[in-house]
C-alpha cells in the first residue's frame, strides 16, 4: 500500500515540471510524500507481524518445555 500513490505523485510532479505547472508539481510532491509514508507504514506493520509470530512460536516452545519438565 502506498506504492501506487507514490508513483502517481511522481508522475504528476514530472508532468508539472514539464508543463511548468507549479500547482500540479506541488500536488505531485504531496501525493508522492503521502504514498511514501503509507508504504513505510505498511512495511512497519509487516515487520511487526513477523515479530509477533516469532514471539508466539517462542511462547509455544516455552509452554511445551514447561509441560515436559
Amino acid at each position: 500500500m502506498g506504492v501506487m500513490e507514490e508513483a502517481k505523485g511522481k508522475v504528476k510532479q514530472a508532468v508539472g515540471d514539464l508543463t511548468d505547472n507549479e500547482t500540479l508539481k506541488t500536488e505531485g510532491e504531496a501525493q508522492a510524500g503521502k504514498g511514501a509514508e503509507e508504504r513505510k507504514e505498511t512495511e512497519a506493520r509487516a515487520k511487526a507481524q513477523a515479530h509477533e509470530k516469532k514471539a508466539e512460536l517462542h511462547g509455544q516452545k516455552q509452554e511445551l518445555a514447561e509441560e515436559a519438565g
